[in-house]
């Protein structure tokens, strides 16, 4: 498959200091990536220069195989873009927005402002003044306006801020929709890591300017079980050879599904009294904070 989008040894220096290190990232069709870094790590600025908003120092954005630096209008024809809370024209209707925004770009019919407005579900409302829609519905809005010219790449930053539980996974939905049907590159930057678990295919972690980790979020984990066993079982599960950590009495045990019934029987046999066992899945929020040592952040960058 090849990328739609891609960040090629992309550097940034400003006021003397380097901000963003020789990141390399590719964005592939239908695919949700979650960007994610704690604050001043580097991705808002990595976001302005995929944008064309800032320019590099050195490196390169390339969108659809066209260059940010050196073809911006082709480049950026092929992109949409939500940042944070969308800001519309509060006294026109929001078929009238869509339309003001559609006169911006060539060739974008009435047949695409009418189905953009069915894909984010805005049939009943669209007719009435963005003053009156909630935070959820302008949203929604702010999606189908960075829809409307079909770009391959869509850009989303924080875009849940000050969505309801019911808004947030509205979005979701859309934006699983849109990647999987039409094929579109979303990356969304957020601090919301429960929601980029569950909305994305992949993350991409930033820290101090440095592109740090690439994973996929399908990749099978190693499994472990959590024991709660009152009493000593170190030596016994040393013995057996089973890899394990202790918590007070929690024991963690690096182990298949398949083995459990034999570790309860093991420890039964022992006369160790065993209170409960449950599986064991590490939280991205779990992992997000080991990869980056908690989010701390490099004093020599502040961007």
């Amino acid at each position: 498959m090849n990328a739609i989008v891609e960040l090629k040894n992309l550097n940034k220096t400003i006021k003397g200091k380097h901000i963003i290190k020789d990141v390399n990232l590719s964005l592939y069709p239908g695919q949700i990536t979650g960007f994610l870094g704690p604050n001043g790590a580097g991705k808002t600025t990595t976001i302005r220069m995929m944008t064309g908003l800032m320019a590099p120092t050195s490196g390169d954005v390339m969108i659809d195989g066209q260059s940010i630096t050196k073809n911006y209008e082709k480049a950026i024809s092929q992109v949409g873009v939500i940042v944070e809370n969308p800001e519309m024209y509060k006294f026109m209707t929001g078929y009238k927005n869509l339309q003001h925004f559609a006169n911006m770009h060539p060739n974008i019919s009435k047949q695409r402002i009418d189905e953009v407005i069915k894909q984010v579900g805005l049939e009943k409302r669209i007719n009435e003044k963005v003053s009156t829609y909630s935070l959820g519905m302008r949203q929604r809005l702010g999606l189908a306006q960075a829809l409307l010219h079909k770009p391959k790449f869509l850009i989303l930053d924080e875009p849940t801020n000050g969505l309801d539980p019911a808004g947030i996974k509205e979005l979701r939905v859309y934006l699983r929709q849109i990647a999987e049907k039409e094929q579109v590159s979303v990356i969304v930057s957020s601090h919301l890591l429960s929601e980029i678990e569950l909305m994305c295919d992949r993350i991409a972690i930033i820290q101090n300017g440095v592109l740090t980790d690439i994973r996929e979020m399908n990749q099978p984990e190693e499994s472990y079980y959590l024991f709660d066993i009152q009493e000593d079982a170190s030596t016994i599960l040393t013995e057996n050879n089973y890899e394990f950590t202790l918590d007070q009495s929690i024991y963690k045990v690096k182990t298949e599904r398949a083995q459990v019934p034999e570790i309860i029987a093991l420890l039964a046999h022992h006369k160790l009294a065993i209170f409960s066992v449950i599986p064991f899945h590490e939280s991205l929020e779990d992992q997000f904070l080991a990869m980056t040592g908690g989010g701390q952040i490099d004093q020599t960058n502040q961007k």
